[in-house]
């Protein structure tokens, strides 16, 4: 993962952590494979860690500390590095990969597509269209967007809550095909036990909506993270302070949109909108033309036209 020196010390980087790390492991005659297997955990993990590649959590630092004997140096080191200053590299998003790999629950709120950890291959792949000219990248890139779901959708997955705005299912990517199948995805998801999947429709104007999609991400060592994303690049904060603003805001939200119950009978109407393979109309087109098909059959005298009737008055407006 690639990240930017910031000036001074060498200390501040992840490739210090992993030359300590390495000087203890060395010194009491282990090989990374051995280390792996005491901890436990892949080599490979290891070796990246020691190459700088890789961050670790902090229970992978005490739990060294503990095995090399180093009297809690790793563990302090880890503390005082500024792991992520800023991520300038396109995988910026592998830190976030990285919790979704670890999450005991997520709480998301989602504003424009659908969120990664319910898209269909096909919807992935047609965003990842959008923005890569290499087949091969969108290949790998849809690959690994799915391999991070299946943790969620396996028996005894983390518990997975999330509210789409409206606008997720009514964005059209990839056309009516690929809109149909990924709503049936919704649909089949949101019956497993750990998932929960909730709309705030677009005619809830007294909604309070936040102005990005976020994440309250939740991990086995306690420690509680909001996310959110930019246009190129993610924002984490595991201040306690924000998480509990967000958190308080979310769950609000959570109660003003539809239950889970009422989100999958809306979310089948939009599924079949997408039927005849033509995008569905909007919420908006829609009232527009049953207000017109009532005012005409206003206009209409029930058996038989209408007789215009000659008035001593002003004419008044229909109502």
């Amino acid at each position: 993962m690639a990240r930017r020196r910031t000036g001074g010390s060498g200390a501040t980087t992840a490739v210090v952590f992993g030359e300590v790390l390495r000087h203890f492991r060395e010194g009491a005659s282990l090989t990374q494979e051995a280390l792996a297997a005491r901890i436990p955990c892949d080599r490979s993990h290891v070796a990246r860690v020691e190459a700088g590649t890789r961050v670790p959590q902090d229970t992978f630092a005490k739990t060294c500390d503990t095995l090399l004997a180093t009297g809690g140096v790793l563990t302090r080191l880890w503390s005082r590095i500024d792991w992520y200053p800023q991520v300038e590299h396109p995988d910026w998003f592998q830190r976030r990969a990285e919790m979704d790999a670890e999450a005991v629950s997520i709480r998301a709120y989602q504003t424009q597509v659908m969120p990664g950890l319910l898209q269909t291959p096909d919807y992935a792949s047609a965003l990842f269209t959008r923005r890569l000219m290499d087949t091969a990248d969108v290949s790998d890139q849809v690959r690994a967007r799915m391999s991070r779901q299946q943790r969620f959708y396996g028996q005894g997955g983390p518990l997975y809550v999330v509210v789409l705005d409206e606008v997720c299912l009514r964005h059209v990517v990839g056309g009516a095909v690929v809109m149909r199948e990924q709503c049936a995805h919704l649909l089949k998801v949101g019956q497993l036990s750990n998932i929960r999947i909730q709309v705030v429709p677009l005619r809830l104007s007294d909604v309070d909506r936040p102005d990005t999609s976020l994440s309250l991400i939740e991990l086995p060592n306690g420690k509680r993270w909001v996310y959110s994303e930019s246009l190129d690049r993610g924002h984490f904060s595991d201040d306690p302070t924000v998480f509990v603003r967000h958190s308080a805001t979310y769950d609000v939200l959570r109660a003003d949109a539809l239950s889970a119950s009422q989100s999958a009978v809306f979310i089948n109407d939009v599924m079949e909108g997408y039927g005849d393979h033509e995008e569905p109309r909007s919420e908006c087109c829609q009232l527009g033309q049953e207000q017109l098909q009532r005012g005409q059959r206003r206009r209409l005298r029930r058996g038989g036209p209408r007789i215009p009737m000659r008035r001593s008055g002003p004419r008044q407006q229909e109502p």
